[in-house]
């Protein structure tokens, strides 16, 4: 029985992929769209550096900050800051 179900399952999954492929237009671009101006393409440097390293920088910009601004506080935790042990064990 579970077997049917995952059939069914399956063919209503690739049945409505297909429908969803056929009734979708191309996007191909091929024609222009009125009011469409594009401007030129970025080299591949300035693709690298806009989608790989822009966010990458603003990560660890943010990353600093909260870091910052954690060591700002003074911690206060009375109970483990305070204790020493000793490694000097005798058997």
């Amino acid at each position: 029985m579970d077997k049917k179900n995952a059939l069914r399952a399956g063919a209503l999954a690739a049945g409505t992929t297909l429908m969803m492929l056929l009734m979708s237009s191309p996007a191909l671009a091929l024609t222009r769209d009125d009011g469409d101006d594009p401007g030129t393409g970025l080299s591949v440097v300035e693709t690298l550096g806009l989608y790989v390293l822009a966010p990458i920088a603003l990560f660890l910009l943010i990353a600093g900050l909260v870091m910052i601004g954690d060591k700002t506080h003074n911690k206060k935790d009375p109970t483990s800051s305070n204790i020493t042990t000793k490694a000097e064990a005798k058997a």
